[in-house]
């Protein structure tokens, strides 16, 4: 693995916070490069957090921010690529899966539990965007995980199968989607290389919706831009999502123990997911009691990623909720 070893992220250096590079396998035997967060001074077992996110993301973003952040407030934190993408390895490139990503969130709570100064029953994990869904799997699977944050989150499994706000919710509309994923693989089977679908559109055409708009505000400019991002760039694989098609997630949401701390913004297209996934989370549970979803006034989808012009992310909330979970 060829790790960068300068500062290469969207986002500044905190004196505050210790920072390297780290690496450790997942159950599938595929290595993923993290940058790893220590508290300067700090002593003794900490609680610790694991975070990954957005999808299409790299750790040099979103999710680097949000663990350098709460580093700098007293948590050892870990900011990890997926498998297939960043500085992780895997192959082929710019894939995803909901069974390997949900594993690479446990292969990181597997990393911090032998930290010699984590406290294993002190570990949380923090999801955003397509990869808070796949948190609040992890949730649902890991019960070494005490406490959850999904940050505007998407549940991937659902977009892939029913299109935005549900509109492709049909065989039929699933059946084009699979019969053109099919004939991709024969194409790509050929030539012996995979087709890119293209990250975040770029021009900007003028009557793009406004949460292309919100994601071209982020990934295509200095604000967000990293050049191993796949949303800054190429994008996935066009087969890269197909597994999540008949997939699903969440569907043991409602059995989840632990707490859980779901967070979207008011005016972001994707709120419906934050919505309904707590909806479905809290229904017929009896630990329903640690389970909260907040709405930040007036924020977009992208707010939530780095804060955006409103400093919409709410990390004194999210202190509080872990340093109450995990103690």
């Amino acid at each position: 693995m060829n790790l960068q070893d300068t500062w290469d992220k969207t986002f500044p250096q905190s004196g505050a916070v210790e920072h390297r590079k780290v690496t450790f396998p997942n159950r599938y035997g595929i290595t993923l490069a993290a940058d790893l967060y220590t508290p300067k001074g700090a002593s003794g077992k900490l609680a610790a957090i694991a975070v990954c996110g957005p999808f299409g993301a790299v750790k040099e973003q979103a999710s680097g921010l949000y663990a350098q952040t709460m580093a700098e407030r007293g948590f050892l934190t870990l900011a990890f690529d997926p498998s297939f993408t960043g500085e992780s390895g895997g192959t082929p490139r710019y894939m995803a899966s909901p069974d390997i990503n949900t594993e690479d969130f446990q292969a990181a709570v597997d990393f911090l539990s032998v930290q010699d100064n984590v406290d294993p029953d002190k570990i949380g994990i923090i999801g955003i965007c397509g990869w808070g869904g796949l948190a609040l799997n992890t949730a649902a699977m890991d019960t070494r995980v005490k406490a959850t944050a999904a940050m505007t989150m998407y549940d991937m499994a659902r977009v892939n199968a029913r299109g935005y706000f549900d509109a492709e919710d049909s065989e039929e509309a699933r059946y084009a989607k699979k019969k053109a994923l099919n004939a991709q693989r024969l194409a790509d089977f050929r030539t012996g290389s995979y087709a890119l679908g293209g990250g975040v559109v770029d021009p900007l055409p003028e009557d793009a919706p406004f949460f292309v708009k919100d994601y071209y505000d982020y990934y295509k400019t200095p604000r967000g831009y990293h050049p191993r991002s796949l949303n800054s760039n190429g994008g996935w694989n066009v087969t890269g999502c197909m597994s999540f098609l008949n997939q699903p997630i969440l569907c043991y949401a409602n059995e989840i123990r632990s707490a859980v701390l779901i967070v979207h913004g008011e005016k972001a297209h994707s709120r419906y997911f934050s919505e309904d996934a707590y909806a479905a989370m809290v229904k017929d549970n009896p630990y329903s009691a640690n389970k909260e979803l907040l709405i930040i006034p007036d924020a977009v989808h992208t707010d939530l990623y780095d804060g955006g012009a409103k400093h919409a992310i709410p990390f004194d909330k999210l202190t509080d909720f872990f340093q109450t979970n995990l103690k």
